[in-house]
């Protein structure tokens, strides 16, 4: 069988080890997974009701348009309906935006380090990536202004950014989106929105009426605790949706994905201290790399960006032995680490085996 000839060599993504995987391949009893940014605290009980609820429809294809869910997300999001559309994941609505947009030679714009999905769903439809080099962890919105030609289609931003967790304010975002061709399509990936706490972070919802040009990207994943059923959003004008959702795949979420997503967006007491959770386990965090004298990136997502001062890798690996599973392999950023905030005992085993494998390695505080 003949490929085609552009998809041969791509890299496949790869997630996070597995607990189970790591527990027999090192003899271990407890792991601690800390390497995909999933919630440490799990979903809703809300959510945990409506999918035992929804067990006995399992025979029945779920509802196409997710219509019940979309309304839900209407009135919460304060927007119509026509501007929402739902995929497997918002990592979808990535797979989609390239499938509608880009034809081979088009550009699209993003930065050199950041969620890998957008450059791999430019590369399979044989569209051109212009990386920006980031500053100090955060995109460079004038450098990527900077690229912008006649070729562009779509520009990526990840905000707050996977990996490093820095984010743009809305100041800058909105200067940038008012210079910003309107032909082009800006995507503001906000997988991690409902972590942030800054005061100058942006809502992008809140601005698409001002930029028809602007794609907002959010996910259940995250806060929502339910990574496993893989559904998250998008949100534009009802005349991007209508064209994304031209090449959507019917039956694209699942009934348990639909019925525990409409629950667990009712329970916002749970998202509201899950964000809190998470915000006090980033102090706990930063004071730790501070004590160790470790630089990092100061995050509004649920994970930490941190320099080992050694390859990450090695570090990567002590860990694993020590049952504690993070995220390596940064090509821009060979000695960071990335690491999910975790509950207060599981930063307290992350930060013991941490510390104990820079003393292997001979890092001193």
């Amino acid at each position: 069988m003949k490929p085609k000839p552009h998809i041969v060599n791509l890299p496949v993504y790869k997630p996070g080890k597995p607990i189970e995987e790591v527990k027999k391949e090192y003899g271990l009893d407890e792991v601690i997974k800390l390497a995909s940014n999933e919630n440490p605290y799990g979903s809703s009980p809300s959510a945990k009701a409506a999918i035992q609820a929804e067990l006995d429809q399992l025979s029945l294809y779920p509802d196409g348009s997710a219509a019940e869910l979309t309304a839900a997300l209407a009135a919460h999001l304060g927007v119509n309906a026509e501007n929402i559309i739902f995929g497997c994941g918002s990592d979808e609505i990535i797979a989609l935006i390239a499938r509608a947009f880009f034809l081979p030679g088009d550009e699209t714009i993003m930065a050199d380090q950041t969620f890998s999905v957008y450059k791999s769903n430019a590369d399979i439809e044989r569209a051109v990536s212009i990386e920006v080099p980031l500053v100090q962890g955060t995109h460079d919105l004038d450098g990527m202004l900077a690229r912008v030609t006649d070729k562009t289609k779509v520009i990526w931003v990840c905000n707050p950014n996977n990996p490093t967790g820095t984010f743009v304010p809305e100041s800058a975002l909105t200067a940038f989106l008012d210079a910003v061709p309107d032909r082009v399509m800006v995507v503001l990936d906000e997988a991690y929105y409902e972590y942030a706490t800054d005061s100058s972070y942006s809502n992008g919802i809140k601005l698409l009426e001002r930029y028809p040009n602007l794609v907002v990207l959010r996910t259940f994943s995250k806060i929502y605790g339910l990574a496993a059923l893989r559904i998250g959003y998008g949100v534009a004008s009802p005349e991007i949706i209508t064209l994304i959702n031209q090449v959507r795949e019917p039956f694209n979420t699942s009934r348990l994905a639909q019925a525990a997503a409409l629950a667990a967006l009712g329970d916002r007491e749970y998202v509201e201290e899950c964000r809190r959770l998470n915000s006090a386990g980033l102090v706990q965090l930063q004071d730790e790399f501070k004590r160790l004298g470790l630089e990092y990136f100061p995050s509004q997502g649920n994970f930490i960006m941190v320099d080992v001062r050694v390859p990450a890798f090695d570090i990567f690996e002590l860990l694993l032995r020590k049952g504690v599973i993070v995220r390596a392999g940064h090509r821009l950023y060979p000695t960071w680490i990335r690491v999910t905030v975790g509950s207060q005992e599981q930063n307290k085993v992350f930060i013991q085996a941490l510390e104990a494998a820079l003393q292997e390695q001979g890092v001193q505080a």
